[in-house]
Parts: structure tokens; sequence; C-alpha cells
């Protein structure tokens, strides 16, 4: 389990030189879901990072495409981004497989696909975030410790169908295969909403008084915590939590038994820093890639418990309450994905 500061990475800046063979690019960033502040900070962070290579002596302007649409409206997106005749698109994607004939067209146009924190299966992309089946695990794998191997336990997802809270689904499965004695009383779906997370955990203390632990994904942990609260049972149940700052600060005031994977929003940042590298012709290590779909540039996945939570609220002394920890693979550090 990570023991460190997880809000801010120290950079080490190489000449500008280093970067400035080829100076100037267009990057389309595709989000198809607005339902979250952390999809927000999200696309901060990456216009934020494309601002950031300005002082390295490159020029990396960000079109942005955000929006609440389904497979079929994103691909229009990414349809969009090919007729302005963008160098590089990177998408939140809203589906593993309704996007490829999207990114085929773009791949014959020589533009450069990369998804991000959502894997996706076609051979025209490439994945550039955390492992979401490893995140599920860590945390799950936090909880069965929690509980001491053994308990009853309920668990609420996010959008049934997403790419990404199926790999969550088969991770936390994974992870509680291991302990025999723990048993999933029910699975329920509250699609990253905070309120209808907290009316869902309602429900489930309603149904099953004999709860003892909870997985929660993030987006909807701060609602299940508050109907755990409500229920007066703090002492008696560990539930995973949120990387938010008003969750944590929460957490360390009532002392909650809570821990959390952390999914870090400067995941489309990671993918740009890697995209921009790319686009100046930087060739991949040969083993650089991996994951189901053999496209993928897995980034560490940070993890916040009482033993960190401390440190991590210093470091967010200064942010508003939406904001999360967070973490950015750096220019310096994506260097090590080429030859």
């Amino acid at each position: 389990m990570s023991k460190f500061i997880l809000a801010a990475t120290a950079a080490v800046f190489l000449s500008s030189a280093a970067y400035a063979q080829d100076n100037k690019f267009t990057i389309g960033l595709s989000n198809g879901f607005v339902g979250s502040e952390w999809r927000t900070q999200m696309i901060d962070e990456a216009q934020a990072a494309a601002a950031a290579w300005k002082e390295k002596g490159v020029e990396v302007e960000v079109v942005v495409q955000s929006a609440n649409v389904d497979a079929q409206g994103q691909a229009a997106h990414v349809r969009n981004f090919v007729n302005q005749g963008v160098d590089a698109i990177i998408i939140n994607p809203n589906s593993p497989t309704a996007l490829s004939p999207a990114f085929q067209q773009a791949a014959r146009q020589n533009i450069l696909v990369i998804a991000t924190d959502a894997e996706v299966q076609s051979k025209d992309a490439i994945y550039v975030g955390i492992d979401q089946k490893a995140w599920a695990q860590q945390s799950a794998e936090w909880l069965a410790k929690a509980l001491e191997g053994k308990g009853n336990v309920v668990t609420i997802n996010g959008i049934a169908g997403n790419p990404a809270n199926t790999a969550r689904v088969e991770g936390y499965k994974a992870a509680f295969a291991n302990y025999p004695d723990i048993k999933i009383l029910n699975e329920a779906n509250a699609d990253w909403d905070q309120a209808k997370g907290q009316q869902t955990m309602q429900n489930l203390l309603a149904t099953y008084p004999d709860i003892n632990g909870v997985w929660v994904q993030d987006g909807m942990a701060d609602g299940a915590w508050r109907a755990i609260e409500s229920a007066g049972k703090t002492d008696s149940i560990a539930a995973t939590g949120e990387i938010r700052k008003d969750f944590m600060t929460r957490w360390a005031e009532k002392k909650l038994n809570s821990g959390a994977s952390v999914n870090p929003p400067g995941v489309m940042a990671s993918a740009l820093n890697v995209a921009v590298l790319k686009l100046q012709g930087k060739e991949f290590k040969d083993d650089v890639f991996g994951g189901p779909n053999g496209n993928a540039i897995y980034i560490p996945i940070p993890f916040v418990d009482n033993d960190n939570l401390a440190q991590n609220l210093d470091a967010a002394k200064d942010k508003p309450g939406y904001w999360s920890v967070t973490a950015t693979v750096t220019p310096e550090q994506a260097e090590e994905f080429f030859k």
C-alpha cells in the first residue's frame, strides 16, 4: 500500500530544446459524461498540461468537446475532430467497442487516438490511464482486510455498461473471491451520482440490517457514508471512500473506517503528455503495452487510508471542497515509455 503524498508531483524540467523538434500541435479532448466535478477537474488539468508545454517551446492547442452523450454522440466528437484536422484525439470513452469505427476513421488520417480513464478494444487507439480492475482490487482488498476476512458486504457501482465500471466490478469480485467468508448480499448501481449513492445505501441498510462492509465507487461514496452516518452505523461498518477534499475532511473529523484507491483526474493530462512526445516522433518501447487488449500503458494507482489521510488533507488545504486527490505523469516521466 502506498504511503506517500498523492496530491502533487515534483517535476525536474528538461531544457526546451529536448522537446522542440516539432513545436505546434492541436489536440482534441472528448468527454462524454459531465455529471461530476471529477470530469471538470480532468479537463482543467489537461488544459493546464497543454499550457505547461509552452514553457518548453512547444505550442499545444486543445479543442474540447464535453457533453452528456451516448456512444453515437461521442463518435460524432471524434468525427468533428477529424474534420478539423487535429493531430491527436484524447477521449474518455463511453464504450469499449462502439467507437471503433470512428477511431479507424481517425487513424486513416494519421491522427493519434488515446483513450483514458476507460479502456477500448480498438487497435487504432492506445490507452493511457490506470488499470481500473486493479483499482477496484486494491480497495476491495483493503475492505476485506478491514473486515478481517469475513462479513456481509454490499456494493454500489457506477453506470452499467460503462467500460470502467465493468472493469471495476471484475476487480472487486476477483478480490473477494479470495475470501470465502465474505458474502456479497447485493450489487446495486447508482450512476456515479452522490444523491443516488445515498438513496441506494439507505435502501440497502433498510433491506440488510446486518451489513458489515460497503464497497462503493468514487462519486457515490460520500452519499453512501452519509446514509451510514444517519443510520448510526459508522462504528460497525467499514466502507471505501472518496478522494475529494470535502469527504476526506469529514473522514478525518469522524474517524471513519475508510480507504480509497485514487483514480487521478490527471489521467487526461498524463495522456496529453504521452501524446505530445509521440507526435514529436518518439517511438514506444517494444514492451510498453499491456492489458486485455494489448494497447494499454498503465500508470500508478495511489491509495488513501488512515495512515496518509492527514498528509493528503494538508496537500489539499488551499483547494475547494470538490477537488480530488490527483497525480499526473509528467513529460519527464512519460519519456520512460519511449525508446
